[in-house]
Parts: structure tokens; sequence; C-alpha cells
């Protein structure tokens, strides 16, 4: 294995980073993209309790990620007709975009004191009435309960707010602490399509071709097997390809992929040369061509991340037609393994289901 993932499929990330956001890596949850699953738990959350707002905040020690959230749909539409943004209206950061420092809201005292917080009129509590939320987004009123996975880990919360003052009660605070409960359902099927997965890197491990997993918008890398590092080395820093791995960012590498995934269909990269190392006391040019697959759930199409293969070709002649063979034999690899970096019922460009 590469130093970015071990055999047991966790990043080492950066030092002195938390449990928390290493859980998070392993489940594929650290970073702030839209999930339709926690978005339909968000809408729930605000039906039982009848809270205006509702959120699945996962938490690392950066920020706060919003994978699942629930807003009144004439609140996004009022702001559009207005012409104006959360921004224009004097907001420090745009909810639209599911992330939130850790200075702002209550959830990070809910993931520190691993217990439910109920907050009926935040003005009355002199601890919580100067946190940005309330002068910024106006939230008077806070209930919250955290997610605690089987690790023991919080890896986050779910919560509910109101503009106006709320008195939740034992009834709400029950309903919440429920919710938080019903939700590491999910978690825990993650947990179990990570196991899956580790026979997946298990035969990637063995391929002779250097492989890569990306994950997210973002394109953070989730994965690379022994040949990749073999090849290219360990990467420069945790993160996306451009940051992990320079000299490939600079070759062309990161926006294949990133096209790969804005677009949904694989992308081509070719005549990108490496010099890899010494080799007999001398440098070695290698060339490679690289084929960027994207990957989708099999429920809804959407895409959540990119399988990159590299083939040497510096002697030989080979085709863009055997880069794809190989592409989709590796994403049949995936289809009878399990979906990568921790995502249920993934599936190729070739429409193969991955589902566990």
């Amino acid at each position: 294995m590469t130093d970015v993932m071990s055999t047991q499929g966790q990043f080492p990330g950066a030092a002195g980073e938390s449990e928390r956001t290493r859980r998070l890596r392993s489940l594929g949850l650290n970073e702030p993209s839209a999930d339709e699953a926690f978005d339909r738990f968000a809408h729930l959350a605000a039906s039982i309790t009848r809270a205006p707002i509702a959120m699945v905040n996962f938490i690392n020690d950066e920020r706060q990620m919003f994978r699942g959230l629930y807003i009144p749909p004439n609140s996004s539409e009022a702001v559009a007709e207005e012409g104006a943004s959360w921004a224009d209206r004097g907001i420090a950061f745009d909810l639209p975009t599911r992330q939130m420092p850790l200075s702002h809201g209550f959830c990070p005292h809910v993931v520190a004191q691993r217990s439910p917080l109920a907050l009926d009129d935040i003005l009355a509590y002199p601890r919580f009435a100067g946190n940005p939320v309330v002068d910024e987004l106006g939230v008077r009123a806070y209930l919250g309960a955290p997610l605690v996975d089987d690790t023991n880990t919080v890896i986050g919360t779910v919560c509910v707010l109101d503009r106006e003052p709320r008195q939740w009660g034992r009834e709400r605070l029950r309903d919440i602490q429920h919710l938080a409960e019903a939700l590491l359902s999910e978690i825990r099927l993650r947990d179990t399509l990570l196991a899956q997965q580790q026979e997946m890197f298990a035969a990637f491990d063995g391929s002779p071709f250097p492989i890569m997993l990306t994950d997210g918008p973002g394109q953070e890398i989730r994965y690379a097997n022994a040949q990749h590092g073999d090849t290219f080395g360990a990467p420069a820093a945790y993160g996306g390809i451009g940051v992990a791995y320079p000299q490939l960012g600079a070759a062309g590498l990161q926006q294949a992929v990133a096209e790969a995934y804005h677009t949904g269909r694989a992308t081509v990269l070719n005549d990108v040369r490496i010099q890899p190392g010494r080799l007999e006391g001398q440098r070695i040019q290698q060339i490679f061509s690289f084929t960027c697959t994207p990957l989708r759930t099999a429920r809804t199409g959407q895409i959540n991340g990119v399988l990159t293969v590299g083939m040497d070709v510096t002697a030989q002649s080979r085709t863009e037609e055997e880069l794809g063979t190989l592409a989709a034999l590796l994403v049949d690899r995936l289809q009878q393994s399990g979906p990568p970096a921790g995502r249920p019922g993934i599936t190729g460009e070739t429409g193969l289901g991955l589902s566990g």
C-alpha cells in the first residue's frame, strides 16, 4: 500500500488529526457535498419537530459540513426574487455551500459534550447569545443530538433550528435523540461496505497498473494502490491531486479528473511525462496515459468520485482502447467487491451496478 491508505482502509491524514476526522475520511463523509439520503433525513427531522430548518451535520477538525440540509423552500426563492445572496444580506457564510466555521452555531458544543443540547431561547443563555448565527442568521432556538458511531466516536449531529423562541420540551428532545439513533443505521451500512471494500483494495494492490480513487467535487484522494506509490511516490500532502502529486497536477491529471467528475464522461490524458527517480545512476523519463472514469450512485445516478488508471506507454504501443478496456475491467472488479470510498451503491460510466 501507499501512504494514502493502509491495508485497513484508513487514512493517516495530517499530524495531530483527530479520530473523528479520520473516521469521517474513512466513511467518505469528510467534505460538504449534498447527499440525498441525508437531505431526506433532515426533512424528516424538520417534519417531526415542526422546525423550519434541519441539518445532518458532520464535524471535522476544521469545519462543519451539512451533508443533509432542509430549509423552507420559499426561503431561497425569496432571496432569489430580491436579487440578494446570503452574503449580500450581511451573512459571513453561505448556507448553500453546506459548510460553516467551527465558531458558528451550537453543534460543536454538542460534539464536545457528547450530549443533546436544547436552547429554547438562545438570548436567555449568555454563553450562547453572542454566537455569530444569532445576529447573522437570526437563529433563536436550537435542538441537537450527537451522532455517536459504533467506535464510540462523535462524528456529528442531527439538529433543528428556529428563528423564533421555542419550547422544545421533553418530547421533542426524545424525538431528536431517536432520529440520531435511526441515522446511525446509515453509518453502520457504510461500515459494512468498508469491510467489503478491503477485498476490492486487496485485488487492486496486485495490479501492475497505477490505480487511484478520488472522492467528491474536491477530488480528494481516497485510495492509491501499491503500484501507484511505486511509480509516483508517496503524496506530498493529503488532499487533491494537485496538492498530493504536484507533478501529475501540472501535467493536467487534476483537470482531466475534474472534467470526468463534472461531465459524467470518461476522459483520457495522454503523453504525461514523469521523472520518477534514478535507475542505475540515470534519471529515466516515463510516459503515461491515464483514463478517468466517473463513478455514480446506483440509486440516483449522482457522481461521487472518479476511478483513474495509468498505463506506462514509454516503450510500448498502447492504445486508448486498451486503456479503456482495462478501466472497464476494474469497474467490473468494483461491482464484485463493493463500492469505493465508503459510499454505498456506486457504478461506473459503463452503467455497472456496484451496490453491495
